[in-house]
């Protein structure tokens, strides 16, 4: 297995331009089609499967769903110029609560792939400037603009893409 880093122990770098934003979106669009890719027409035992009791392939996806209306409620706070994005659930309680292993997969992916749709349409009708805009990470206590929260996104996305990978691959 490879070696991961954990995702809250990961620190950015936001010093790239604002006009990275298209390949970004870009980026977001494809997650999707890369999830679907990777986790369609693998055995429901080997996407269920909880090495060490940490989370399944399955819920990994899950989770990827769980977070989009934390994307957008954040997407939100830059249009309203909220005082700090919006806090996560640092224990990912609506994961854990949610039995993804008991959903079948075909409907995870599908919910992602609307979901992440409706997020990219939204972000698609805001004014340019606002990828600019700067508002406090609450967890990180880091200044973040709208391009870098898309970039967080992204790379949050790549996070759990690679650890479904190394699930998926650890079991032949």
């Amino acid at each position: 297995m490879h070696n991961i880093a954990l995702w809250f122990e990961r620190k950015f770098e936001f010093s790239f331009p604002i006009e990275l934003y298209p390949n970004l979106l870009a980026r977001l669009r494809g997650t999707p089609a890369r999830l679907e890719e990777t986790l369609r027409g693998r055995p429901h035992n080997i996407l269920i499967r909880k090495p060490e009791e940490k989370w399944s392939a399955q819920e990994h996806a899950g989770h990827l769903l769980d977070l989009e209306t934390l994307w957008l409620a954040r997407v939100a706070d830059y249009v309203t110029c909220a005082d700090q994005l919006t806090a996560a659930d640092l224990k990912n309680r609506k994961t854990h609560e949610a039995n993804h292993n008991a959903v079948p997969m075909e409907q995870i992916l599908a919910k992602f792939r609307k979901e992440r749709g409706q997020l990219l349409q939204h972000v698609d009708e805001l004014n340019a400037s606002l990828y600019a805009r700067t508002l406090p990470h609450p967890r990180m206590k880091t200044p973040m603009r709208l391009v870098d929260h898309l970039y967080f996104v992204a790379e949050h996305d790549d996070h759990h893409l690679a650890r479904i990978w190394e699930l998926l691959h650890a079991t032949r």
